[in-house]
């Protein structure tokens, strides 16, 4: 797997974690809603992201994110729409192509547009300041985001238990899935994300990009209800991989990774501990074998 850090490709990761608001905005407004925000993810595409198929009214449309090709598709029914991913353009300029060409075809959206959950607020019709992209940079980081969503669902498909499933998460720009216990926790404090995001026990599996103080890509595990206290990490596995108690997180850095099954002894483990300490029952019933002939294994071509 091919590493990209932050600090490598920060200005292109910016222009694509911004493109990914609009389409957020837009799935915020028409999908039916359901717990943990998961009616608002981006499914990962072949070569990005997307909206998935949307609704309104009767209209069925998709607005998708090619990196490789560096192209934004938007595909009202039947009709198709191209506009350029380009070094130099601006986010306004984004979001008249994307929203423009969906209201001019009979498609109706009324969106917040300021940008939610990032460190600097812009707003998504108005911001005039030329972005970057680099093609390149942007398929190694999307192929992080797909090596993540491979790893996650491998780890939670098999399990017999509720589940969100892996998608980007536009708003922090992390590719997550849940195990969702279904014991009701309300969020403490009157936070109109937080307070949706986590009302009931479970734990979260995710995969972020890093940032300026976190050069390198990490996989996380995140418990709700928190546990601010000490664990043992010792319990976890690989032997690099550690929990923080301040952040009440597993952690393990994609440089540490050195053989093929390290991500899913990490998620195993972690879910083993953090389980544990939230005092989950049942969990046994979880991993129960499928009674399902075995799929042919896939061998790699060259």
């Amino acid at each position: 797997m091919q590493i990209i850090r932050h600090s490598e490709w920060e200005d292109t990761k910016l222009t694509l974690h911004l493109v990914s608001q609009i389409l957020g905005k837009i799935k915020l407004g028409l999908a039916p809603q359901e717990p943990q925000w998961a009616h608002v993810t981006l499914p990962l595409t072949v070569n990005g992201f997307s909206t998935g198929p949307l609704w309104n009214g009767e209209t069925l449309f998709e607005v998708d994110i090619d990196v490789a090709a560096g192209i934004i598709t938007v595909q009202v029914e039947s009709n198709r729409t191209m506009f350029p991913l380009e070094d130099g353009k601006s986010l306004k300029t984004y979001y008249t192509e994307i929203i423009g060409t969906l209201q001019a075809s009979g498609v109706r959206l009324t969106l917040n547009p300021k940008t939610q959950e990032m460190r600097e607020l812009r707003y998504l019709d108005r911001d005039e300041a030329p972005l970057a992209y680099d093609a390149d940079a942007a398929q190694k980081g999307v192929r992080l985001f797909q090596y993540a969503a491979r790893e996650q669902a491998a780890f939670l498909a098999p399990l017999r238990c509720r589940k969100v499933k892996p998608a980007l998460f536009w708003g922090t720009f992390d590719v997550s899935s849940m195990i969702v216990y279904g014991k009701s926790e309300p969020f403490p404090e009157d936070k109109l994300i937080e307070k949706a995001a986590f009302d009931e026990h479970m734990i979260e599996f995710g995969f972020w990009l890093g940032d300026e103080s976190v050069d390198v890509p990490m996989f996380f595990i995140l418990p709700y209800p928190f546990q601010y206290t000490e664990l043992g990490s010792e319990r976890i596995q690989p032997a690099d991989a550690y929990y923080d108690a301040k952040m009440s997180e597993c952690f393990l850095s994609i440089e540490k990774i050195g053989r093929s099954g390290d991500v899913q002894a990490f998620f195993r483990t972690s879910f083993d501990l953090l389980s544990g300490q939230l005092g989950w029952e049942g969990c046994e019933h979880y991993f129960m074998p499928l009674d399902i002939p075995a799929q042919p294994k896939q061998e790699p071509t060259d």
